[in-house]
């Protein structure tokens, strides 16, 4: 299982392993190119070290974990502890010799990854998100933007990345939810400026959904669900998500 971890890291992760002590030259190291730290630890050390019977030593990798009720849970299951020769709060040492399964050691790895990665690594790898952004009919008649077409470039806000749901809100004189939309691709250089706008780039979103005028009207928003401005992109709370998908259905 040694090498299936080395397997699996270079090809999903293309690092390869460094050796940087010599006295022990079979424990391998894997670092993120971007900040430099480590996700992974290959070890070879004495089962009496790691607190296992019978004499001899034991394949096993170090990885982090950042939630901490989760560590606790995982170093109940046999073949996973607190780690050996790291910090015992965050990180844990999982056995290679089979008792975890595989599938289970490359799913930490790919948490310990996650864990350790820069911060633009882990937005760039973050699930898919849903937004509510605002559009101002003032300057722009959003009302009849999908009339014709049902994809529409749209000024792109921070965070966001293709993927993502993006719900549009639409200012007065209408202050409700019109569209649920896809965002297809960001990204796109645009140098656009007046008394009232700023856009530096450009996202495509995709209309997936309408709803109408009186469904989530900005009251609705503050009363039910604690939204009091749509001045910028912001997340949707889990319970106007719900409301949404449930109205769709």
């Amino acid at each position: 299982m040694r090498q299936a971890v080395f397997d699996y890291i270079k090809k999903k992760y293309k690092v390869s392993p460094e050796y940087p002590w010599s006295k022990f030259g079979g424990n391998a190291v894997f670092r993120h190119d971007d900040n430099n730290k480590w996700f992974a630890l290959v070890l070879n050390a004495e089962k009496c070290k790691l607190g296992l019977s019978g004499e001899g030593c034991a394949d096993a990798v170090n990885l982090k974990v950042d939630d901490m009720f989760f560590r606790d849970m995982l170093i109940r299951e046999e073949g996973i502890m607190p780690a050996y020769h790291m910090n015992k709060q965050h990180w844990i040492t999982v056995l290679l010799d089979g008792t975890v399964a595989e599938d289970k050691v490359f799913g930490l790895i790919d948490m310990s990854y996650m864990a350790t990665a820069s911060a633009k690594r882990k937005e760039k790898n973050r699930p898919p998100k849903e937004w509510l952004i605002p559009a101002n009919p003032k300057y722009y008649d959003i009302v009849h933007a999908f009339d014709a077409e049902e994809e529409i470039t749209w000024k792109q806000g921070r965070g966001i990345k293709a993927g993502d749901t993006v719900f549009l809100y639409v200012g007065a004189p209408v202050s409700a939810v019109l569209f649920r939309c896809k965002v297809t691709e960001t990204d796109i250089p645009c140098d656009y400026a007046d008394k009232n706008l700023t856009i530096t780039a450009l996202m495509k979103i995709k209309l997936l959904k309408r709803y109408g005028a009186g469904q989530f009207t900005f009251d609705l928003l503050k009363e039910e669900f604690g939204i009091y401005a749509v001045r910028g992109p912001r997340g949707i709370p889990n319970s106007l998500s719900a409301a949404l998908k449930k109205q769709e259905k």
